[in-house]
């Protein structure tokens, strides 16, 4: 892992498309290039502007990162993130995450809440391996993630929390999303490490979220091995009306309707039912057959030795309040642990 004092080496590709506002909210204002170079004067820059294509600039960008012996940066938001990801892992380059976009997810994760934070482990060699979540489908193809992977009603249910978040606070905009999305939707079949499923949604998290519950605000690991995994169950008679109920009385860990597990790995098939899947927020089409796996230890970052946590930061997304049950437990797949409880992470409503 180079030492990059000046940052001679490193190779940044800034997303000019990325939402800018947390750069400045996180860190100080003004312009990200000049901030950069401020931080790191002999790094390289690249720029991709508004409209541009981001992955050849990536592609450019880890050429150069390895025939110096150096490391690939990103500044962006979490799909330009997961795109530099996949490429510095293909290449066999560490990466430097630097934030911005709007939420910035994987760098807040990281600890490199700022411009900054991301420079100073730059110039002190400080690095960590971290897990790469994979999506894999029958026919060979792949997508990686970062943050999450989820089907069913999740995406719709963080698009309409997040429009309505800032006028009504996370609470009520969580629970009016709720009882909007599910005003409409139905559940989907599809089968779950061969055992046939109906399902509200099923979400998989790249590591551990903490505080458990619908709003975490972090991923407290991004090493071991699993992945977290809630679900809600669409099987019981007036399961519309179970889930409602239990998430507005703050009783949902111990509904009937709710599942959760911690896993290597997971299969999921007869996903005809299923028209879209989301990959770190980004919307892609749902194959028949799908695996979900881990790259233990797919990447090498650069980030602080201590992270520092960051005070009110943006919840990753919706999860569901932890009460640990068992589910699935006749899970045939010889490369995933049959779904069990998790120990030490005790049912109660969150704060």
């Amino acid at each position: 892992m180079p030492a990059l004092p000046t940052g001679a080496g490193l190779h940044i590709v800034v997303n000019r498309a990325s939402g800018s506002g947390a750069v400045g909210r996180l860190g100080r204002a003004g312009n990200v290039v000049d901030d950069l170079r401020q931080e790191l004067p002999d790094a390289h820059i690249l720029e991709c502007q508004d409209g541009g294509d981001l992955a050849p600039l990536l592609d450019r960008a880890a050429v150069l990162a390895r025939e110096a012996d150096g490391a690939l940066g990103i500044c962006g938001g979490d799909g330009s993130v997961n795109l530099a990801a996949s490429v510095a892992a293909r290449e066999n380059l560490a990466l430097v995450v630097f934030p911005g976009g709007t939420l910035n997810h994987f760098a807040i994760d990281l600890g490199t809440h700022t411009i900054g934070s991301t420079a100073q482990a730059v110039r002190t060699r400080s690095a960590s391996a971290v897990d790469l979540g994979q999506v894999v489908s029958a026919g060979g193809g792949s997508h990686l993630f970062l943050n999450t992977f989820s089907i069913g009603i999740y995406p719709e249910l963080v698009r309409v929390r997040e429009r309505l978040e800032k006028r009504w606070g996370k609470w009520p905009a969580l629970a009016v999303a709720l009882v909007h999305v599910m005003a409409t939707a139905r559940p989907v079949h599809v089968t779950v490490s061969g055992v046939p499923r109906t399902l509200w949604m099923l979400f998989a998290g790249n590591g551990t979220y903490d505080p458990p519950g619908f709003a975490p605000s972090h991923c407290s690991s991004l090493d071991g091995g699993q992945f977290d995994i809630p679900a809600i169950d669409g099987s019981h008679p007036f399961a519309r009306t179970r889930l409602l109920l239990a998430f507005l009385t703050g009783t949902l860990g111990t509904s009937r309707v709710y599942r959760a597990a911690r896993l290597p790995a997971l299969d999921i098939t007869d996903l005809s039912d299923v028209e879209s899947m989301a990959v770190d927020g980004e919307t892609v089409a749902a194959p028949d057959r799908i695996r979900l796996r881990k790259a233990t230890a797919g990447l090498t970052v650069y980030r602080p030795d201590h992270p520092a946590t960051r005070e009110g930061a943006e919840p990753q997304g919706i999860l569901l309040p932890t009460a640990i049950t068992s589910w699935a437990a006749t899970a045939r797949d010889p490369g995933a642990a049959a779904v069990r409880s998790v120990p030490g992470r005790p049912a109660g409503r969150t704060r």
